[in-house]
């Protein structure tokens, strides 16, 4: 799979990243990377824990490196997440519909990244 592809299936925006990054190669980098970024983690415990607060830091960090390293459609989830928990001490009702939807998207770019580096 070239990265490329792999955007195309994660459905994010390959053009956007490639004017950020200057090869392909530092791409990949900073792609593989993701998984040990830690806010996918923190998102989880603190849904877990109903820690709207924490949940809030880690679905707004877990956007900026989405959006960052072009993965719209990932960043797209976390925005409306991070939307549905600014200012909440409580989680809304809807926080464990959105994080779904931001779990699904950050497993569609992990298992694609996995494709990608095999």
């Amino acid at each position: 799979m070239t990265i490329r592809e792999f955007y195309t299936l994660v459905g994010g925006s390959y053009d956007e990243v490639a004017e950020r990054f200057p090869s392909d190669a530092l791409i990949l980098r900073f792609l593989t990377m993701l998984p040990q970024d830690g806010s996918m983690e923190l998102l989880v415990r603190s849904m877990d824990a109903a820690d709207a607060k924490t949940a809030f830091r880690a679905v707004h960090t877990l956007k900026g490196v989405a959006l960052n390293l072009g993965l719209t459609a990932l960043a797209g989830v976390c925005s409306e997440m991070t939307e549905a928990l600014r200012g909440s001490d409580t989680l809304p009702a809807s926080a464990p519909a959105l994080f779904e939807a931001v779990q699904r998207e950050y497993d569609k770019v992990t298992g694609a990244l996995v494709q990608l580096t095999a």
